[in-house]
């Protein structure tokens, strides 16, 4: 029976993972004068994964969607765009999903995705000016890059994800995850 269990977690896990990298397919600039910041919101099957297995699924599946994509597509960025999008998803789905599974609920829930946006706009922002504009090899002028292109590129990707993830997670959990329908305890996740 446990088998079974595991091999049904590992399904759930592996369509999340799929789901993530179609999303990541339709991505999008939101800053026209930084046209790199791209959103798409393959970071919405890694929370829900994140708040349903907990913060490490969560993290293997940002990491996941991103090796396959790389493998499907390849690299325009040679690496550095998917190095970004891995720090920035798992700043994001770890800390939100830590917090939601210490005690499941809606409170928790958004706790979780404040401080996990919180996260990854810190993230984003120590990531970009010390490796990832470098490696790149882009220069700009950095006051104006994080205040007028990053925290507002990332804020809005976190709270796109976020509000879809909250929507989300309470219609699938009943159904699929088998979780309360209030963001609630875990009945019998199977």
């Amino acid at each position: 029976m446990n088998k079974r269990k595991d091999l049904n977690k590992s399904i759930k896990i592996s369509l999340l993972v799929a789901i993530a990298v179609v999303l990541m397919y339709f991505d999008f600039p939101i800053v026209p004068i930084f046209p790199w910041l791209k959103i798409d919101l393959s970071e919405v099957p890694a929370l829900i994964g994140g708040f349903a297995y907990g913060p490490v699924i969560g993290g293997i599946i940002v990491v996941l969607k991103v090796i396959l994509k790389l493998l499907l597509k390849g690299s325009a960025t040679f690496g550095v765009g998917e190095i970004a999008n891995i720090l920035v998803g798992v700043a994001l789905v770890t800390p939100a999903a830590w917090l939601y599974n210490r005690n499941k609920s809606k409170k928790s829930a958004i706790t979780g995705m404040v401080v996990g946006a919180l996260v990854m706009q810190l993230v984003g922002i120590i990531a970009n000016i010390y490796f990832l504009l470098p490696a790149y090899g882009i220069e700009v002028d950095l006051t104006k890059y994080v205040f007028v292109g990053l925290i507002p590129f990332n804020g809005i990707k976190a709270l796109i994800v976020c509000i879809g993830t909250f929507i989300l997670y309470k219609r699938l959990s009943m159904s699929i995850f088998k979780v309360d329908s209030r963001l609630g305890d875990k009945r019998n996740i199977a």
